[in-house]
């Protein structure tokens, strides 16, 4: 018994054991704080670390992306307050390029929608927090009209059932399936992998310029695009 009790002496006063445990705690502090509103974010905030091409290296994220991880378990979706984060206008990569259809079978390029706004949203009908933050999304669409572009991705169902989605909750904007996945791979560089809900903005250039990784307030993504349309 002595034994195994110095062993675990030896354990707790490792100092590199001890540097871990103070990491996680540090990483999981932030976390907490970004999504349960202890300290509000400033929407001019840029990100402090270096984009390379669409991607976007984020103060939110490890490497072992917390967000991720909570998506691709067996709930299946991002839960909680959204996680926002924004990118310098110097910073962001190349336009986002992609032809893609509708579900009512219009064809639409990304290329096209240039020089407006355009804010595309990642969902499915059984998402929970999909269905809590569409009524936001439809009033921002009507509120915007002409002046931003709203694009729903559908990542997961077939067609009767986004379409029971989009005629419940009045969806006024074009909406894709995104059954071969092209409109997801586009994004790999800008959100974790099974991210959903999740909301880009691109800015006039078609380039990322903001993303929220969860369900996306409607007051947050308001001021997420009156920040785009200003630059």
């Amino acid at each position: 018994m002595s034994r195994r009790r110095d062993r675990l002496n030896r354990h707790t006063q490792d100092p590199l054991h001890n540097q871990r445990n103070q990491r996680d705690q540090h990483d999981l502090h932030d976390l907490h704080d970004q999504t349960s509103g202890h300290h509000p974010m400033n929407r001019r905030a840029v990100l402090t670390g270096l984009v390379a091409g669409t991607a976007f290296v984020l103060s939110a994220c490890s490497e072992n992306d917390k967000l991720a991880d909570q998506a691709g378990s067996d709930q299946g979706y991002v839960s909680g307050s959204g996680v926002v984060s924004q990118v310098a206008e110097d910073k962001r990569g190349d336009p986002l390029e992609l032809d893609f259809t509708t579900i009512d079978g219009k064809k639409m390029s990304l290329a096209d929608i240039r020089p407006t706004t355009v804010v595309i949203n990642l969902w499915y009908a059984a998402c929970p927090p999909c269905r809590k933050e569409a009524p936001g999304l439809k009033a921002l669409a009507e509120e915007f009209g002409d002046d931003v572009q709203f694009l729903g991705v559908n990542v997961r169902d077939q067609k009767a059932a986004a379409n029971a989605f989009i005629s419940n909750y009045q969806i006024p904007y074009p909406n894709m399936l995104d059954s071969s996945g092209d409109m997801v791979a586009l994004l790999s560089g800008v959100l974790p992998p099974q991210a959903t809900p999740s909301t880009v903005v691109l800015d006039a250039k078609g380039r990322a310029a903001a993303r929220v990784v969860g369900e996306v307030d409607e007051s947050t993504l308001k001021g997420l695009i009156e920040d785009v349309q200003a630059e």
